[in-house]
């Protein structure tokens, strides 16, 4: 028998209001982690903190996504989908509380609960689009990838002037996401109701086919992808204002380069998943990925610096090509929304390990050298990795029982 979900038809109002429920957790996932950078001389300052504690702040909660991604798919098969994004955005809106306005410690233990927040709908809502838009994987995974790029970009940009010109200091600035947080949560109360429609609908794989993910070529190729592909954004977001500085280029400047990568993600978070929905095999989409980090890498290494700005925006739409493709292989390359879990949870623990020690190895390389060549050929070679595993993840196959048999 099938264990595909039997589809049930919904009211319009209903789709509606479970669309903006993941639009607006989706502009949740990433601000509370992106408006930390820009404040991070304040909160040394105010703290008294050292460099290396003050990476901690952003170190913590992909770490946190690392240790809870794998356990999530089971809790979420548990207690279901819907009931668990509602508990982790209430963990959110505590965190959020919690690392604003309880001192050092709590400055640590928030950004650990909120990472652990963030974890959970970063693993089930994936899964939850597979199930609920069978039809429509690729433009939902649009809307969703661009409502959480662009709100992140929006608290990178207006994190110093709440803190300075709105008189809201760091802690303000950090805690003003509390209200989106607590609004998604009253945006997402309305699917409880749905719970146990779904609980029924969507049926659980049985045990004949259950799959370990972990056992699964196919399920690697994907986790690598995602984990190469996670790594090369953060050590950009990292460091890329560095590189550009030993390039010649003015520190105020450098830092609006860093927000123009950002902004050239956002189209193609949308464009690139409709097109991957479209295609049985997405090793084109791939060989384009590879050809754009590649040739943006190169650009910093060898190219005019009077051009670096078309290098900048290169590299941005492969990063957006590479987290799209990511996002999309959890659902493309599984048949069942609990296998999409399962393979989501996998791919984020392995893949924001990695995004966790990346920006510290590039940023141990650079001191043993100093010199930024040799991260830049790091990513070149992170981009030929990418290459080998995503051949793989994009071609036209699901993990399967059979596979790890």
């Amino acid at each position: 028998m099938s264990d595909k979900p039997i589809k049930i038809a919904a009211a319009p109002s209903t789709i509606g209001v479970l669309i903006l429920g993941i639009i607006v957790i989706a502009a949740n996932l990433r601000a509370p982690l992106t408006s930390v950078g820009p404040l991070a001389s304040l909160i040394k300052d105010e703290v008294h903190l050292s460099n290396t504690l003050a990476g901690l702040i952003t170190t913590v909660p992909l770490l946190a996504f690392a240790l809870l991604s794998p356990l999530v798919p089971k809790l979420g098969r548990r207690y279901g989908f819907e009931r668990m994004i509602l508990i982790a955005l209430i963990f959110l809106t505590v965190g959020i509380v919690v690392r604003s306005f309880s001192g050092a410690a709590g400055l640590y233990m928030g950004t650990a609960i909120l990472g652990f927040a963030i974890a959970v709908c970063n693993v089930l809502l994936p899964s939850l689009i597979k199930r609920d838009f069978p039809g429509k994987i690729g433009s939902m995974t649009g809307v969703y990838a661009i409502a959480m790029n662009l709100c992140g970009a929006i608290a990178s940009g207006i994190s110093v002037p709440l803190a300075a010109n709105a008189g809201l200091n760091w802690q303000g600035a950090l805690g003003i996401w509390g209200i989106l947080s607590f609004v998604s949560i009253l945006s997402w109360l309305p699917q409880l109701r749905n719970q146990a429609k779904h609980a029924t609908s969507t049926r659980q794989p049985t045990a004949g086919h259950h799959v370990n993910v972990w056992r699964s070529p196919l399920a690697w190729q994907v986790t690598l992808f995602m984990g190469i592909q996670s790594m090369v954004f953060y050590v950009l977001i990292a460091w890329l204002p560095e590189i550009l500085i030993q390039l010649g280029i003015d520190a105020s400047q450098s830092g609006w380069y860093l927000s123009i990568m950002q902004l050239a993600v956002l189209p193609f978070t949308f464009i690139v998943p409709v097109m991957a929905g479209r295609m049985s095999s997405q090793r084109s989409l791939v060989i384009i990925t590879t050809l754009l980090l590649l040739t943006g890498t190169l650009g910093l290494r060898y190219g005019s610096s009077a051009i670096v700005l078309l290098w900048i925006i290169i590299l941005g739409i492969g990063v957006g090509f590479a987290f799209s493709l990511s996002m999309m292989f959890f659902s493309l390359r599984t048949e069942h929304a609990h296998h999409a879990a399962e393979l989501s949870g996998m791919a984020q623990a392995v893949g924001y390990l990695l995004a966790a020690i990346g920006p510290a190895l590039i940023g141990y390389l650079h001191d043993a050298t100093n010199s930024w060549n040799p991260p830049l050929f790091i990513l070149l070679g992170a981009s030929v990795l990418l290459f080998i595993v995503g051949m793989g993840a994009a071609r036209n196959r699901f993990v399967s029982v059979k596979e790890v048999a």
